[in-house]
């Protein structure tokens, strides 16, 4: 799976890599960031915040993939190509089906102490509602970053992470759509962050 995956995101997306942190940048006109918690509230504090922020996850997951199978993506980073994780991450354990698919070296840096490799991992499942709520949970916390669910043809992208989550659609139009439909989920900055 590993292969056939990296090479069906560089025909769907060639001139980039699947790094969760470029999303609002390279898909700026399909972009939408939706808040997880009220008030922008970035961490949740209790089981009652927990259930908020996995109903707004599952509510918009489940509007993208409702019906369909999706890739599960999860990352980490070392600083060399096959190394251990740089950073102690709960990935295995959330993600142990995860097939790495994606390695993006940055070494621009001319000292190779400070070279970083992103990984990322992923695994095809069907999409139903709370099959990957520890996953959303441990994003959330920030115990795991570089989280992304996708169709299996890379068009929609939904990637949490500690406080909300950023969502790619298919159109503007349809990211508009979405976006009316959770009017009190979306930030108050004019940016949209």
């Amino acid at each position: 799976m590993g292969e056939a995956l990296a090479r069906l995101w560089r025909e769907r997306h060639p001139s980039v890599p699947p790094l969760t942190h470029t999303f609002r940048g390279v898909f700026a006109d399909r972009w939408v960031r939706f808040h997880s918690l009220p008030e922008s509230k970035r961490y949740a504090e209790s089981e009652d915040e927990y259930a908020i922020l996995l109903h707004r996850y599952n509510t918009v997951l489940d509007e993208l993939f409702a019906g369909q199978e999706v890739f599960v993506v999860t990352g980490d980073w070392s600083s060399t190509a096959d190394g251990p994780a740089g950073f102690p991450t709960p990935r295995r354990d959330l993600h142990p089906d995860g097939v790495l698919w994606w390695t993006e070296p940055d070494v621009s840096d001319p000292d190779p102490e400070f070279h970083t490799y992103f990984r990322y991992y992923a695994d095809r499942r069907p999409w139903r509602p709370g099959c990957v709520d520890e996953l959303l949970r441990a994003a959330a916390d920030e115990e795991i970053v570089d989280v992304f669910l996708t169709d299996t043809g890379l068009s929609r992208i939904h990637a949490p992470y500690d406080g909300g989550a950023d969502v790619v659609l298919t159109t503007p139009a349809e990211r508009d759509r979405l976006r009316a439909r959770h009017p009190d989920w979306l930030s108050a900055h004019p940016s949209g962050c």
